[in-house]
């Protein structure tokens, strides 16, 4: 059931290259001009924007932004700053097909109502149930060494941080997410994950039971047809034959017809 589940890569952008620049010299065009689209193809082509697999840390500064468009992006993470994006109406990442996680902050987002995720490539999807990676001795780092917790914003380090998954409606998609916690009191405070997906905070794993996929979901109401089936023919071939047993001729009701037969017989 835990399908494809690899180690998440750290350090995945060149924070070196012209590509990353012109990004980060975008975000803060669109920070400055108050604009209320945050979207980067348009600002830097397609060749250098399939060279960007995460966003600066400053889109933080994208206090008015409505509406990020990633559509058809090479972005393998978002950092938690997009949670302090409060404007944020609409967030279109679809066909990212190496997005398969978000960080809790993005559920802070609380305008955020409209949202295209490609949720087949998400870990935990209802469609094809793909494995979460295991957090245990293999913690997602973002750029920098400090972080805070993603439920009350205390400081942390990567050594005090407990990393764990946790699935939540965001927009128009359940999605899952990574929180850094800073203790058990926050891990209490995350949103109880929607019906048909894990209903508690995890750490991931092969080990990690989740719901039937789509398919295994099919495969079960086709079992459960056939069965229904088989046990109405059953029911019915029971029901003939009490049926034939209760008409059956009883002589012994009429005995001139029993000397009849009798009779007959010689």
């Amino acid at each position: 059931m835990n399908k494809r589940i690899s180690k998440i890569l750290n350090d995945v952008q060149d924070r070196n290259s012209v590509a990353w620049k012109k990004l980060c010299e975008y975000v803060d065009q669109v920070a400055e001009n108050e604009n209320d689209e945050f979207v980067p193809r348009e600002a830097l082509g397609d060749e250098l924007f399939s060279q960007i697999f995460t966003l600066p840390e400053s889109i933080s500064k994208l206090k008015k932004v409505k509406k990020i468009g990633l559509y058809g992006s090479n972005l393998k993470r978002i950092p938690p700053e997009i949670g302090e994006m409060e404007s944020l109406e609409y967030f279109d990442p679809y066909t990212s097909y190496d997005l398969n996680w978000f960080p809790f902050e993005i559920y802070k987002c609380t305008k955020l109502k409209d949202s295209r995720i490609s949720t087949r490539a998400l870990y935990g999807n209802y469609k094809n149930r793909m494995g979460f990676p295991k957090l245990d001795h293999n913690p997602i780092r973002y750029f920098g060494d400090n972080l805070k917790c993603s439920v009350c914003n205390k400081e942390l380090t990567y050594k005090t941080t407990n990393q764990m998954w946790i699935t939540a409606h965001i927009g128009t998609d359940t999605i899952p997410m990574l929180a850094n916690l800073c203790s058990s009191e926050c891990e209490l405070k995350l949103p109880k994950p929607p019906e048909n997906y894990v209903q508690f905070p995890h750490k991931g794993g092969a080990d990690l039971v989740q719901p039937p996929d789509e398919d295994e979901l099919w495969e079960i109401e086709i079992a459960e047809r056939e069965k229904a089936e088989k046990d109405n023919k059953l029911e019915q071939t029971e029901e003939i034959k009490t049926e034939s047993e209760n008409t059956k001729f009883d002589m012994s009701k009429f005995p001139v017809l029993k000397l009849v037969r009798k009779i007959w017989d010689k």
